[in-house]
C-alpha cells in the first residue's frame, strides 16, 4: 500500500471508482494509481463539456443567466464572473487547455480584461482585486498559457500590492472605504495601506496563481506568503468578507475562496511537507473526517448535485499523495 493511504483512516479509491463520472475515473487513474497514458483530451467531447462550450459567446466569454442582476448592477462586470465560472470546470474538471478552440477564445475573452497596470479588472468595479486576478491566472496557467507575457505582468502586479507583512487583502477593505457601495466601485481604483494586516481568504487566493506556475511557486515572496497563510489555519479572517472560522471547512470544486483543501492544496505544490507542524495538524483535521465509505463530508458551497463530494474528496487524495509521496 503506498504511503499516502496508509496516512489515510480508510482506502478511498473504491468510493472515488464507483463514481458514473468519465473524468473523475480518468483523473483518479491518472493522478493516484499512476496510470500515465490516461489523456485529458479523452474528455472534450463528453455531453456535459460540449454543453458548455455551446453556451459561449463569440467573444469568447459566457453570459451570465440572470440579465436583472447585470442591469442592476451595470458597475460589476457579470460575464467575468460567469466566464470565470465556466472555465474553471473546464480547465479543472475536464483538463482543457490551449488546444482546445473554446479555451484560446476563453483565453482571449480574459486577458482583454487585464489592465495595463497588469490586473485583471471587472468583478469589483474600477476596484483592485488581487483575488479574483490571481484566480484568472491560475486557469489560465494550468490551461497551459504560464509563459504567456501577461501572467508575467500580472505576477508583477500582485507583488506589487503585497501588504507590508508579505500577504494581500482587498485594496479598498484596507482603506475602510466608507459611502454608497456603487459610488466606491466606480471610483478610481484605490491603493492599499500596506500597513494593515493581510488577509487570510485573499492570500489562499492569490497563492493558488503562485503554486500553478513553475517558476513562481517557490519564489521568496509565495513562501512568506505560504507561512502566513497555514498560520491561520481555522482561524478567523481579520476582515469582514467571511470572516467566520466555518468557512475553513466549507468547500468546493473547481476551488473558489480560500478552505483548508483549497489552501493544502497549493502549499502541497509549493513544497512544504507534512513535517510542518501547521500543516500536519491540518491533514490530521481532515484525516479525523474521512468517513467509513472513504469520502469526507465536508459542507459543500457549489454544484452539490454533480458528484461534488467526489471531486473534493479526489482533491484531498491529490494533496496526501503528495505530501506523502
Amino acid at each position: 500500500m503506498e504511503n499516502w493511504l496508509k496516512a489515510l483512516k480508510y482506502n478511498p479509491l473504491n468510493y472515488l471508482g464507483a463514481s458514473e463520472s468519465k473524468a473523475i475515473e480518468l483523473f483518479v487513474k491518472r493522478d493516484l494509481c499512476n496510470e500515465v497514458s490516461k489523456d485529458a483530451r479523452d474528455l472534450w467531447t463528453l455531453p456535459e463539456v460540449i454543453k458548455i462550450v455551446s453556451k459561449q459567446q463569440d467573444d469568447g466569454s459566457w453570459k451570465y443567466p440572470n440579465a436583472r442582476a447585470q442591469q442592476e448592477r451595470p458597475f460589476e462586470n457579470y460575464s467575468y464572473l460567469e466566464t470565470y465560472r465556466n472555465f474553471g470546470v473546464l480547465v479543472e474538471k475536464y483538463g482543457m487547455d490551449f488546444e482546445h478552440h473554446s479555451t484560446a477564445m476563453a483565453v482571449d475573452y480574459l486577458f482583454s480584461l487585464q489592465t495595463d497596470e497588469g490586473d485583471f479588472r471587472g468583478i469589483y468595479g474600477k476596484q483592485y482585486s488581487p483575488n479574483y486576478s490571481a484566480g484568472i491566472m491560475e486557469l489560465l496557467i494550468k490551461a497551459g498559457y504560464a509563459d504567456h507575457p501577461g501572467i508575467r505582468k500580472g505576477f508583477e502586479w500582485l507583488l506589487s500590492v503585497m501588504q507590508d507583512d508579505g500577504g494581500w487583502a482587498i485594496p479598498l477593505r484596507t482603506k475602510r472605504a466608507k459611502g454608497r457601495w456603487r459610488k466606491i466601485l466606480e471610483s478610481q481604483p484605490l491603493l492599499p495601506d500596506r500597513s494593515r494586516p493581510f488577509s487570510h481568504l485573499v492570500t489562499g487566493v492569490v497563492l493558488r496563481a503562485f503554486a500553478a506556475h513553475p517558476k513562481y511557486k517557490r519564489s521568496k515572496e509565495a513562501l512568506r506568503a505560504g507561512d502566513l497563510l497555514k498560520s491561520r489555519f481555522f482561524l478567523p479572517d481579520k476582515y469582514s468578507d467571511r470572516r467566520d472560522p466555518s468557512f475553513w471547512s466549507s468547500v468546493s470544486f473547481p476551488f473558489w475562496f480560500t478552505d483548508i483543501v483549497s489552501s493544502l492544496d497549493s502549499l502541497s505544490l509549493m513544497g512544504y511537507t507534512a513535517d510542518d507542524s501547521d500543516i500536519n495538524g491540518a491533514l490530521e483535521w481532515l484525516t479525523d473526517r474521512q468517513a467509513p465509505d472513504g469520502s469526507w463530508d465536508l459542507k459543500l458551497l457549489k454544484d452539490k448535485h454533480l458528484d461534488q463530494k467526489r471531486w473534493i474528496s479526489l482533491a484531498i487524495c491529490r494533496i496526501f499523495r503528495r505530501f506523502y509521496p
